[in-house]
């Protein structure tokens, strides 16, 4: 088990690193990034599965029945590996999602995605190439479980789009930064660029709530 990320020190480096940063941080005050660990990594990820591209309420109620399927005992890789496609379609899973939860069930029997445990002693780039080696896991999927189900401190998703917005509004540009200029900056915000990207999703909240104040 790593060392917990001590929030404190991240904010001090971040603010010495890079001043436009630390204006943000001074309008958003103390950060509130955390990892959820209660569940297993298979489970996890199956939640991620099954949240792709749906709304929280209607992916909510899709996993409510993918683990219903499971009478109270919790979905594990081999009771999935056993349930047919056509149970997993009928709990309202799509055949793309189907398909990726066996696959997911499967990497998870031969260890490609390993115990929490063993999560936590492999380094980030090993875990996103197991990651996305799964059917329907892409980096952004992975680079979320990295931030907040094992809590990693030096995570930049630079394709994500809340991150990159947050970014145009903090540092005032007229457009999105593109990848490469955001992994640029990124380099001022090691060893904490997880935390960094707390903060820049938390600049378009604050310009959401500065709209609503102009209307």
């Amino acid at each position: 088990m790593r060392d917990p990320l001590d929030l404190d020190e991240a904010v001090r480096v971040l603010r010495k690193a890079d001043p436009k940063l630390a204006i943000l941080i001074d309008r958003v005050g103390a950060p509130g990034f955390k990892a959820t660990r209660s569940q297993s990594p298979f489970l996890a990820l199956a939640e991620s599965i099954a949240y792709q591209q749906l709304n929280g309420k209607a992916a909510a109620t899709i996993f409510g029945r993918f683990r219903a399927l499971y009478d109270g005992r919790g979905p594990t890789p081999q009771r999935v590996i056993e349930t047919s496609a056509e149970a997993l379609r009928a709990a309202g899973l799509s055949r793309a999602k189907v398909l990726a939860l066996h696959d997911l069930a499967a990497k998870t029997l031969d260890g490609t995605v390993p115990t929490a445990a063993r999560f936590h002693r492999l380094p980030d780039e090993e875990i996103i190439e197991r990651l996305t080696s799964i059917r329907g896991i892409g980096r952004w999927t992975a680079e979320m479980f990295l931030m907040f189900r094992l809590g990693r401190p030096d995570v930049l998703p630079v394709d994500d789009y809340g991150v990159r917005k947050g970014y145009a509004i903090a540092y005032r540009k007229r457009t999105l930064p593109s990848p490469a200029e955001l992994t640029k900056r990124g380099e001022r915000w090691r060893p904490y660029r997880s935390v960094a990207s707390w903060y820049l999703w938390r600049a378009v909240d604050l310009g959401g709530k500065k709209n609503a104040e102009r209307s």
